[in-house]
């Protein structure tokens, strides 16, 4: 549906000026200027031609059918362009002017007026405030904006809303000699979205890498959605900004303290496979290589260099990313003795010396690319006068050009001195790179994406056991009588509908009624307060753990019962159990997109290490594994020195089943299960906390 937008055959410019300093003059520039294969149509009631090409005095005027129009206008007469731009048989407009729904109510009036009228005649509008579209296919050269970069032909492609970021990604491209497919910019995005655009190129042939930034998702479930299917064929790099904002909104849960106010974007992106990107010269540097090479099969890197210090710097950084550098194969080993200098260092990294030559290279590269022992080829060159750098540069493209191996290179060079060593890397589709970090963070990129494509999936788990009916009328009931924060009789209900396994408890009015709960569960056993006012109980002196008598619990029950005040105080009597490992789980709503999960080790140590990890709902097996293995302190489930390891399946059940509550009941607001007592054989939750939305 976006295919006339992006390969026009006709652009007409209303609002197209004669002054040179005009964005109305500046569109019709960039269509001359980079060679437009279709028609140009200047529309001004005023004049007879601009740049040289007969102008119109109305849209209506124009000879032939018209499929894209740019509308350089003020605001108030938007909407009679648009009816005018209907009546022609327009299919797109993109609007470069200001002045609509970001202004005010008056503003927002002519934006809803203009829209009805485009959908009344099925026009598709690209704004307003926007830039527009760019498209270096040979067949089309549309330069259907107001920027100034000319970007020779490639294969990746940038959407984005903010004009000003994508024109420095766009820039940055072009300054590395780096081609780019499509570019589209599309402001306040009324009608045309960022997953319509993304949509397109996941289909466009000509584009092989998708770059995009957001600074916000107004509808984050079809971003998720179109980002999902588009990244399983092709990859998609983004990078998102706002990340600095103070602090997260308040939140009752360690859960929603946990979760940073941009967490549901990267949870997006990671459930849908796209490569995340905090910083935008490293998104550039990997779609760099993504735009030429294949993806590789693995994380095993060998490295080719001909000096030794940018090989351990390269090397340092591939290893922190999870790459490898595995040796040599013997066979490897031998066929390069017989073909390096003596003196050459033939390991991984070979180090080719500085003297070597084009020959040299090329053996290693052959031996690499052939040896199983290698995903990818990593290649430090600098170019010392007293080799034939041209001859080397020309065999780095022709190993590169057989695309068998993902290769990038490091190229420490003067680029004036030694140009046409840049030019034949360049024109042949080499990702370089002036510093090995630089290069080896681009290749990183490239096996994290194969990762990502490898990943095991599944469908969400359907547990039958479950009783959702019985949670729902707990909430409701607490929700009738004014509640948003459920207490812990209820919690404990909810969690015994899903089978959800916590220690063994029972809800006591006084010190006396604990002593006598203590007894039937059997000691030793935990004592805390419950009340609705109490949320962070060990902060507030409302726990007692390890009471061996009934003595015990009713002296405790009653110290809590002299320093609280609050009126709905009771009692909560668990059974102590100690000597597990301490896991926290839990759960915060995410507006359109269900809940974000908490994976991680509980207790107190949440709040010094804040060593989690979060995911969407659903939540599946394989992610739910996944989970487990994503925090730092994984080892510690797996057990260490001695200790035995807890029960990894059972953990990831529990994930299992919570994603199942929250996706029955989303008016879950927040949820901690802290902690979760981890054994070798079983896990019981031993504190817990859930808080709903209020009413509508």
């Amino acid at each position: 549906m976006l295919e006339s937008l992006f390969r026009p055959k006709a652009v007409a410019v209303i609002g197209a000026s004669s002054k040179e300093l005009s964005i109305g003059n500046r569109v019709i520039r960039n269509l001359i200027d980079f060679g437009f294969r279709g028609s140009i149509y200047p529309i001004n009631p005023s004049a007879d031609e601009i740049r040289g090409i007969k102008a119109y005095k109305s849209i209506l005027d124009c000879p032939d059918d018209v499929d894209v129009v740019h509308m350089v206008i003020p605001a108030k007469f938007v909407p009679q362009a648009v009816e005018d731009c209907g009546k022609k048989g327009v299919k797109h407009i993109i609007i470069n002017s200001g002045g609509f729904g970001e202004t005010g109510a008056e503003g927002a009036a002519i934006e809803k007026d203009f829209l009805e009228r485009a959908r009344r005649y099925g026009i598709r509008i690209l704004g307003p405030n926007c830039q527009g579209v760019i498209n270096t296919d040979a067949e089309i050269r549309a330069y259907c904006n107001f920027t100034f970069t000319k970007p020779d032909p490639g294969f990746i492609s940038i959407v984005a809303l903010s004009g000003g970021v994508a024109e420095v990604i766009h820039q940055a491209f072009a300054q590395m000699g780096v081609g780019t497919r499509i570019y589209a910019s599309n402001g306040n995005a009324v009608d045309v979205t960022i997953p319509d655009i993304m949509n397109y190129l996941g289909e466009d042939e000509g584009t092989r890498v998708i770059v995009t930034y957001v600074e916000g998702l107004r509808d984050p479930a079809n971003f998720m959605k179109t980002a999902t299917a588009v990244a399983a064929r092709k990859p998609i790099l983004a990078m998102k900004a706002g990340r600095t904002k103070e602090g997260a909104k308040a939140a009752a849960s360690h859960t929603g303290g946990l979760a940073k106010e941009d967490i549901a974007t990267d949870l997006i992106f990671k459930k849908a496979g796209v490569l995340s990107f905090r910083d935008e010269g490293h998104l550039i540097q990997a779609a760099a290589a993504f735009a030429t090479q294949p993806i590789p099969q693995g994380n095993r890197i060998g490295i080719i260099t001909n000096t030794g210090g940018p090989a351990v710097i390269a090397t340092d950084v591939l290893v922190a990313a999870g790459c490898t550098l595995p040796p040599l194969s013997e066979p490897t080993r031998a066929l390069l003795r017989g073909k390096l200098y003596p003196e050459a260092s033939i390991g991984n990294p070979v180090d080719v010396l500085a003297t070597g030559t084009a020959q040299h290279y090329r053996a290693c590269m052959d031996a690499m690319m052939a040896d199983d022992s290698f995903d990818c080829v990593f290649v430090n060159f600098v170019t010392p006068f007293f080799v034939d750098n041209e001859s080397i540069a020309r065999e780095i493209v022709a190993v590169s050009q057989q695309r068998r191996k993902p290769l990038v290179c490091n190229l420490m060079t003067d680029k004036q001195q030694w140009s046409e060593v840049v030019r034949i890397l360049r024109e042949g589709g080499v990702p370089c790179y002036p510093l090995p970090g630089e290069a080896a963070r681009a290749m990183a990129a490239l096996v994290h994406y194969h990762f990502i494509r490898r990943r095991e999936t599944a469908a969400a788990r359907t547990f039958a056991d479950v009783q959702p009916d019985k949670a729902r009328k707990i909430m409701a009931k607490a929700r009738a009588a004014g509640r948003t924060q459920l207490a812990a009789a209820e919690v404990y209900g909810i969690l015994d509908a899903y089978k959800i396994p916590a220690a063994k408890w029972r809800l006591a009015a006084g010190p006396a009624e604990a002593a006598e709960a203590a007894a039937k569960i059997g000691f030793p056993v935990v004592v805390k307060a419950d009340a609705e006012s109490v949320l962070h109980k060990s902060d507030m002196g409302a726990v007692a753990v390890n009471l061996g008598s009934a003595s015990a619990v009713k002296r405790a029950a009653a110290q809590m019962q002299k320093a609280l005040t609050a009126p709905d105080l009771r009692f909560l009597v668990q059974k102590y159990l100690p000597g597990g490992l301490e896991i926290i789980m839990g759960a915060k709503a995410e507006e359109g997109l269900g809940h974000a999960v908490v994976f991680g080790l509980g207790g107190i140590h949440v709040e010094v290490l804040k060593d989690v990890v979060f995911n969407l709902t659903p939540v599946s097996a394989p992610e739910a594994r996944e989970m487990l293995g994503a925090v730092k302190s994984a080892p510690l489930l797996s057990g260490v020195r001695g200790q035995a390891g807890v029960n990894r399946e059972k953990l990831a059940e529990i994930l299992q089943r919570l994603s199942q509550l929250l996706t029955d009941h989303p008016d879950i607001q927040e949820m901690d299960l802290n902690p979760i007592m981890a054994f070798a054989d079983k896990a019981f939750v031993v504190d817990a906390r859930i808080s709903i939305k209020e009413p509508a």
